[in-house]
């Protein structure tokens, strides 16, 4: 797709025992309500499976007054004097993968992966991103910023990254218009660390190497800025109960809670950067209940903890995939924030660029995750190129666009329009607000941005177009979703 083609696209884009009492009028609701759609329109913003609708403008409603609903119709529920999370923001992670690809490109190309993630008019506006300490399996090989056996960090330095990742970081930050809120996270520790001769396949951080791993981030953290890049925080250890072919390293629940407990986190603050965030986990959903309790169940380990993260790759993936998890974790530790912090769809196969089942997967999972109090949403590689890598033990993966770098081409899967319904229109401090479906078919979320406007995201994943209406208070807009499709819904 051309970028005059995506422009377009993008731009339009005890009661009984009461004394019986009247039922309120519509001008008392309004005297209670502090949100209020007088005045105010619905523009809508459609995807489509089977169309040419692609984040495009196609329809503007206003409210009605609005009559009893009936069961026999589809309707969705808006009410947004109950709020509940901020948003923190949405985007993805800048690996070494995407930074290689992303180098190979011309540089019209380059500005527009830019212009589409980063711009919030003509692209979807991403504001969050990840990056990777050092080798992660998405790259071209393993590395560390450390000679192999220097235990005392002498001769840390972060050159590799100076080549492709660095600039690609830098521009992303000036696409976004200066500001992007960036997190890093750790594949496995140097593989003396672990005792191992290289860091795949596993191993476990050796007790006499915890200070020094610990130090590490902190080196990372100021190596990083001292680039121009601000680091809003870290996570400790990406997937730490998988033993993969790529880089990886195991803790158990009380080995993590332990090492920030007794290491990183009184070295962070010894180290001035005690104000960086510390996310703990950052694994799948089905074991994230366990990892909270254990962690943020004591008191000194909790204090260091901003929250926990989550990845989508669950070994058992029906249709709740262990979303009421992330309810139970929010519901039994409410200071601490949820945070997605990977997902992708695996298996590349270039025939499959527009498979539709792969953007539904991220609309199921952005709503589900965001309606259990999840504050921020973060999608594994921006740009991967046509082979689905680089990636040096072969595991490629699919992203929301990607690159032949062999033609000079930018690819827009589904997927990349599916997260531009949320990211584009839901911006960061959005505040999520009530909302509920009458049928479990029609998915929604719904949040309330700080200059008014309420964005409301709608997904139909049958096979069939349904037509629902949308209540807020006594009022309501009616539309019209169509089969395997996304909507945004602005009020304003």
């Amino acid at each position: 797709m051309n970028r005059t083609i995506l422009g377009s696209l993008l731009i339009m884009v005890g009661f009984a025992c009461q004394p019986k009492q009247e039922a309120p009028t519509l001008e008392a609701s309004k005297e209670i309500s502090k949100f209020s759609v007088e005045g105010k329109e619905v523009t809508i913003y459609t995807t489509a499976s089977e169309t040419d609708l692609r984040l495009s403008e196609t329809a503007k409603v206003s409210f009605i007054k609005a009559n009893q609903p009936k069961e026999t119709e589809w309707s969705i529920f808006v009410n947004p004097d109950k709020s509940f999370q901020k948003m923190l923001g949405i985007g993805g992670a800048i690996t070494d993968a995407s930074a290689e690809t992303f180098a190979k490109l011309s540089p019209e190309k380059q500005e527009e992966l830019l212009e589409a993630y980063y711009n919030e008019e003509t692209g979807i506006g991403y504001s969050l991103s990840r990056t990777n300490i050092h080798s992660c399996d998405f790259g071209s090989g393993s590395y560390t910023y450390i000679e192999e056996g220097d235990k005392d960090l002498k001769t840390f330095d972060i050159k590799h990254d100076r080549e492709f990742k660095i600039p690609m970081i830098k521009s992303a930050i000036a696409a976004a218009g200066g500001e992007l809120l960036l997190y890093a996270s750790p594949w496995s520790p140097p593989a003396f660390m672990k005792g191992k001769e290289h860091m795949l396949q596993g191993g476990k951080l050796l007790p006499e190497y915890r200070d020094a791993w610990a130090t590490y981030y902190t080196k990372f953290i100021k190596a990083y800025e001292q680039e121009g890049m601000p680091i809003w925080g870290i996570s400790i250890q990406n997937e730490p109960m998988a033993t993969q072919t790529w880089e990886s390293c195991i803790y158990t629940a009380e080995e993590e809670r332990d090492f920030l407990r007794d290491h990183l986190g009184p070295i962070m603050e010894k180290e001035g950067l005690g104000d960086k965030n510390i996310v703990v986990w950052d694994h799948n959903r089905d074991l994230i209940v366990n990892r909270a309790n254990t962690i943020f169940g004591d008191p000194e380990a909790a204090k260091y903890a901003w929250g926990i993260g989550f990845h989508w790759y669950e070994t058992w993936t029906g249709a709740d995939p262990n979303f009421g998890n992330l309810r139970m974790v929010n519901e039994n530790f409410p200071t601490k924030n949820l945070l997605f912090t990977e997902g992708c769809n695996e298996s590349f196969d270039p025939a499959k660029y527009q498979y539709w089942p792969n953007a539904e997967r991220y609309g199921r999972s952005m709503i589900n995750d965001f309606n259990q109090g999840t504050v921020g949403w973060t999608d594994w590689n921006i740009v991967l190129d046509e082979t689905g890598g680089p990636n040096h033990v072969g595991n490629f993966c699919f992203s929301p666009i990607h690159a032949d770098t062999q033609t000079d081409e930018l690819i827009y899967t589904p997927s990349y329009y599916y997260i531009g319904h949320f990211s584009k229109f839901i911006k960061p401090e959005a505040t999520r607000v009530s909302t509920a479906s009458s049928r479990s078919q029609l998915l929604s979320t719904s949040f309330l941005n700080v200059d008014g406007t309420l964005a409301t995201v709608v997904m139909n994943p049958q096979d069939e177009a349904i037509t629902y209406k949308m209540y807020i208070g006594m009022k309501a807009v009616e539309t019209t979703i169509p089969a395997h499709a996304m909507q945004t819904l602005i009020t304003k």
